[in-house]
């Protein structure tokens, strides 16, 4: 049934452009200044429409941890929030690091309403079934401990890893961005490698300065952009993730690092756990984050902090790019009619009991946003809009490689 989306806002190379948007069999069919005749006409109300966001860092808890998250209540809230594609770790119980673990999370996320990939655990022994796995999003290399033991720190290793995986994703803090490069350089390698959640002025220049051309790139997450070590004293464990909160100089850094194009990508890290773990005094590091990755960075934008361009860029564009997901992350005819309308004058709170997160908090509660997703749109088919979820069961993404 072939949809029009008419009266759209569009950014287009920088520029802004009223157009309208024809769907057809789950593809942008048209954009088109004209009024194509179509079954379903959704208008957009001169909002903008982006292409609907790729979120390359999530944790969806399934298998093993469903009482935190899985793939339904996840896609929900990624839905809400303006998110098409998710790319989800391997961090479960049991880890994602066997053929036959990745096959089980296929089947499982197959109830996910929004498009879905995996990264593939890598161990200290698993190389056989690195090079074996099929139609993954990148090698999950941690460096550092974090939810699940899965830390690697043999550099030899580590160098057989970056040789085996087209690209490896990984889990570095301080010192341990520099030894990566440093390994990758002396690996003579053309494969890449994406540091995840870079937290400091530190990393950020370690990943940078040290860059070998096109074969690094940097993701930042939205809590350590908007938030810092301070926020610990009144939020406490909500308040607590890995890598950990850093200074306001840090902050500041990143957003110079987003403008001066050294950031790659910004991920949500949408890592969930339930308010009684929180309060435990052995509490689990990480922190819900999908639901309000889009919302926090159109209030930004609304705050002269960063373009919408630049969001665009980095949250759909980049993110396609990095991992060569097909026809994702663009608004063009013939790729994937995977779009997102935003209202930019909505202003909201964030408020714990509006959320479809299966833990049910955030650590930006009460923090009132302007602009806010109002209706996303998946392989065509409208999952969210303006507050009610459809249960329309999305795909496993595809890799250009």
């Amino acid at each position: 049934m072939p949809t029009l989306i008419k009266n759209c806002r569009l950014h287009i190379k920088d520029k802004v452009y009223s157009k309208n948007i024809l769907i057809k069999q789950g593809k942008i069919s048209k954009i088109t200044n004209k009024e194509p005749k179509a079954e379903k006409i959704m208008d957009a109300k001169n909002n903008f429409v982006l292409p609907g966001l790729i979120d390359c860092h999530v944790h969806f808890r399934e298998p093993g941890l469903t009482h935190k998250e899985d793939f339904l209540t996840g896609s929900m809230a990624a839905a809400k929030g303006g998110i098409t594609t998710v790319l989800d770790m391997p961090n479960t119980l049991p880890p994602t690091t066997t053929i036959a673990a990745l096959e089980e999370k296929r089947r499982l996320a197959a109830k996910s309403i929004v498009n879905y990939g995996f990264h593939f655990g890598a161990t200290n022994d698993n190389i056989s079934d690195i090079k074996k796995a099929k139609n993954i999003a990148a090698v999950k290399l941690y460096m550092d401990y974090t939810t699940g033991d899965l830390k690697v720190s043999d550099f030899e290793t580590i160098n057989d890893i970056f040789k085996s995986s087209k690209i490896t994703i990984i889990h570095a803090e301080d010192e341990h961005v520099k030894n990566a490069v440093e390994i990758l350089a002396k690996s003579k390698t053309k494969n890449r490698i994406h540091f995840a959640h870079v937290s400091s002025e530190k990393e950020l220049k370690y990943a940078k300065l040290n860059k070998i051309k096109k074969q690094v790139t940097v993701e930042v997450c939205p809590h350590h952009l908007l938030m810092n070590e301070r926020d610990i004293q009144t939020l406490g464990a909500f308040a607590e993730m890995k890598p950990r909160l850093k200074t306001e100089q840090d902050q500041k850094v990143l957003w110079q690092g987003i403008k001066d194009g050294i950031v790659d990508v910004i991920a949500s890290d949408h890592a969930p756990h339930l308010k009684e773990e929180k309060e435990k005094a052995n509490y689990p590091f990480g922190v819900p984050g999908v639901e309000t990755l889009l919302p926090l960075l159109l209030d930004a934008f609304n705050s002269n902090k960063i373009s919408l361009p630049t969001i665009i860029k980095l949250c759909c564009e980049n993110p396609a790019n990095i991992f060569k997901i097909k026809n994702k992350g663009f608004l063009k005819e013939g790729y994937d009619a995977d779009l997102v309308i935003v209202d930019l004058d909505k202003r909201q709170a964030v408020r714990n009991e509006d959320l479809l997160t299966k833990c049910k908090w955030s650590p930006f509660e009460g923090k009132i946003l302007k602009g806010w997703p109002v209706t996303t749109i998946v392989n065509g088919n409208v999952v969210y809009d303006n507050g009610e979820i459809f249960d329309i069961k999305a795909k496993e993404v595809q890799y250009d490689r």
